[in-house]
């Protein structure tokens, strides 16, 4: 155990160097001129996918004439959050994050909140996708549901991350269901996952509804409902909320900037997000990655991540954490 946190704190170390080394330059500077833009986890996810199409749709109409991203993997995104945080009052970084860092921070218990950044604005949320094997016997969500109710044991469930566990938790409390009696295995990502249940380790699944569409149309997977507040637009999938099951957590996406900013740096943080966001670049973005546009800012945005928390916290209680 020792080794592991050892080389996680070197991780982090190396982490923070190299970042240090890519601020030290422009610290404060501004941020039509250079931004860096932090990735809280490894290329290829979902946080780096918003920091890469944010910095071509940035690149590519001039909003910002030099645009840079970072990725700053461990802790679910809470060495990146305690990072950015310590660049009180520069204006010149963006952090992506939305509701797994929300959800790191309550896990780890992390020392640094978002009430020590800068929330700028919520961009796009993705959502969760209820998936069973194409052969399961689980022909409706109410059929998996029953069957998991009457032994929460012996319906194994898998995701690719601590947001879909949260979703599973969301789920068994809407149907009655003790979630600690629930077995869940954790995959090191979507396709890990999908791998579970094709290989009958996993009964069924939650993941994120683009990881998960290929598998859904070549009918390897069956899906059984989609986690939304209301049906979308493009996605023939019932939601589990038609189906009686009062489950909308969703996988929004959130940039911020450090703390200790003056009004008039949240204001152009904001404005320079929020020009993004109508780019040619940014709407290419929001249709290869299947996100759904959802722009909170200001006043709503503060309100927004609290009643998030609650609710985020509300599961983890569930979870017995």
């Amino acid at each position: 155990i020792a080794r592991v946190v050892g080389a996680a704190v070197a991780a982090a170390s190396i982490g923070v160097a190299a970042y240090g080394s890519v601020t030290s330059a422009a610290a404060g500077g501004d941020p039509t001129t250079s931004v860096t833009i932090v990735a809280p986890a490894a290329a290829g996810g979902g946080w780096d996918g918003v920091a890469r199409a944010m910095q071509q749709a940035q690149r590519g109409n001039g909003i910002v004439n030099s645009v840079q991203v970072v990725n700053m993997p461990g802790a679910g995104g809470t060495i990146a959050l305690g990072n950015v945080a310590r660049l009180e009052g520069q204006a010149d970084t963006l952090l992506v994050g939305g509701t797994g860092l929300l959800a790191a921070e309550i896990q780890y218990d992390s020392a640094v909140t978002h009430d020590d950044i800068t929330p700028l604005a919520v961009t796009v949320e993705e959502y969760d996708v209820i998936v069973v094997p194409a052969d399961s016997p689980y022909e409706t969500l109410d059929d998996l549901v029953a069957a998991w109710a009457e032994s929460p044991g012996s319906v194994p469930w898998t995701g690719g991350g601590s947001f879909d566990q949260l979703v599973v938790t969301d789920l068994a409390v809407s149907a009655g269901i003790e979630p600690t009696d629930t077995s869940y295995i954790p995959s090191d990502g979507g396709g890990e996952a999908i791998q579970a249940l094709l290989n009958g380790t996993a009964a069924a699944a939650t993941g994120g509804y683009p990881d998960n569409i290929d598998q859904i149309e070549s009918g390897r997977l069956r899906a059984l409902a989609l986690v939304a507040a209301e049906p979308v637009e493009g996605i023939d999938i019932p939601t589990a909320v038609e189906q009686g099951y009062d489950v909308t957590l969703t996988n929004w996406r959130m940039i911020a900037a450090p703390g200790g900013l003056d009004d008039a740096q949240t204001t152009q943080l904001t404005d320079i997000v929020l020009e993004t966001l109508e780019t040619p670049e940014w709407a290419d973005a929001m249709e290869r990655y299947h996100w759904t546009e959802r722009i909170i800012t200001g006043d709503e945005l503060d309100a927004f991540l609290v009643d998030e928390r609650e609710r985020i916290e509300a599961l983890y209680e569930e979870l017995g954490r």
